[in-house]
């Protein structure tokens, strides 16, 4: 850690010391360095991601059951799902300031409270007959800035629970992976037996018990908590300067975003019109089960491996990308794609443990959430024009020419990664 670094880290002095309790907090406070990681804030964050991250899951399946079944275009889907991210692209920002203002907790327990009334209402109007398009699209929206108020605090609150923010980063990504899979799975039974009404309804519990849990919670305090708050504009200007500061975090996101456009975007429309085309939406299904194992075994391996300089670890892992890339584009069998899609998911999931780890312990707690929400703004954009380049592009030159050209981008990324000193010098905290 540089002298900068140390500076711009306040938990550095106290990381072997007591911290106090905030939000009504009654627990003792406990030595971090002697805490386990399954410890009672743990606990029930860990259940609060696994429900959220389930929900998230049942939501596709349930808006194309719903929209489609009531004699709506596939489009319709389409822009439901858009009426939902452009809205959390737009206003992820302003949650991560709102996050470091009011607390990370705060804001996401209100976030939860603010989308259980639009699930609800999806329910009953799903299983009473078809609501209007414009109530649907409206519904997507209002979650889309819940969801933006909600996803900044979860980079801050893991360092603030966790003794252990590696470990513990590799345990989320594990449940995150499996919930992944589960999601959409359990949301398809439902969506068989009772409709799509009751696919949104297990939606709105996912959004209850993690309210409920992230209430239950005793959320250290950090240096920072009680300082004196300028206004909004102030507050993301203050957060753009601690983001310029640290050359090694916009350089990520910079080299990210040419990722996120070329790769990471084209990558789901391409493999699902591919795979489908070729092989069948059944081979499809059972590809995309064997990607979340595959994330799995990233988090289970980022449990055991503590590399010095987790940045340039990571990278080196994403190399499993390309692979996956080039299979795709080289009309592979099913068997030779599974393993392809098994290496490019732990892969992706080692190097988000690798980098989440890296910015929840070298940023300080303050600025925290401003910082992701630059991070997931970024990539989300650039992820989400990607997807609108990708089919035109792969129609006027073929999508396997374009999986093959992203598996050749991937790897300079990664050389990107290695050569920039400050990304790949980086050390553990």
């Amino acid at each position: 850690m540089t002298d900068k670094q140390s500076e711009h880290y306040p938990y550095k002095s106290e990381a072997r010391g007591t911290v106090p309790l905030q939000d009504g907090a009654a627990d003792a406070a406990v030595p971090a360095g002697a805490a386990p990681l399954w410890n009672r804030n743990f606990r029930l964050f860990f259940v609060a991601r696994a429900a959220a991250v389930f929900g998230e899951g049942t939501v596709p399946v349930a808006l194309a059951a719903g929209l489609l079944g009531a004699g709506h275009s596939g489009s319709s889907v389409g822009y439901a799902l858009g009426a939902w991210i452009g809205p959390f692209a737009l206003f992820v920002v302003f949650g991560g300031v709102l996050a470091d203002r009011f607390t990370a907790r705060r804001m996401m327990i209100l976030a939860d409270v603010l989308r259980l009334p639009g699930a609800a209402v999806l329910a009953v109007s799903f299983t009473a007959g078809s609501p209007p398009l414009w109530a649907v699209y409206t519904l997507t929206a209002v979650s889309g800035v819940c969801a933006a108020l909600f996803q900044p605090g979860v980079a801050s609150t893991i360092p603030r629970i966790a003794p252990d923010v590696q470990r513990a980063n590799a345990v989320l990504r594990v449940v995150e992976s499996l919930m992944t899979m589960a999601g959409p799975a359990v949301a398809g039974l439902l969506v068989a037996l009772s409709g799509a009404g009751a696919a949104f309804a297990a939606n709105g519990l996912t959004f209850a018990v993690s309210a409920l849990c992230l209430g239950l919670t005793r959320i250290p305090a950090a240096p920072g908590d009680t300082a004196e708050r300028g206004s909004l504009g102030s507050e993301m200007v203050v957060g753009w300067r601690e983001f310029r500061a640290r050359s090694w975090l916009w350089g990520v996101i910079a080299i990210w975003t040419v990722y996120g456009l070329t790769v990471a975007g084209p990558l789901v429309p391409l493999t699902a019109t591919l795979v489908t085309g070729e092989h069948g939406s059944a081979a499809y299904g059972v590809l995309m089960a064997v990607n979340g194992a595959g994330s799995a075994a990233g988090g289970l391996l980022a449990l055991r491996l503590r590399p010095r300089r987790p940045l340039a670890a990571g990278a080196v892992a994403l190399l499993g990308l390309p692979v996956n890339l080039v299979l795709l584009g080289s009309g592979a069998s099913v068997t030779v794609l599974g393993v392809g899609q098994f290496l490019g998911g732990a892969a992706f999931a080692f190097w988000l443990v690798m980098w989440s780890t890296s910015v929840q312990t070298h940023v300080p707690q303050d600025a925290l959430n401003r910082m992701h929400a630059y991070d997931v703004a970024g990539s989300l954009l650039m992820m989400a024009a990607g997807r609108a380049l990708a089919g035109p592009v792969a129609e006027a030159v073929g999508t396997e020419a374009v999986l093959l050209a992203g598996a050749g981008i991937a790897v300079l990324v990664v050389v990107a990664l290695l050569v920039v000193r400050p990304i790949r010098t980086l050390p553990r905290v």
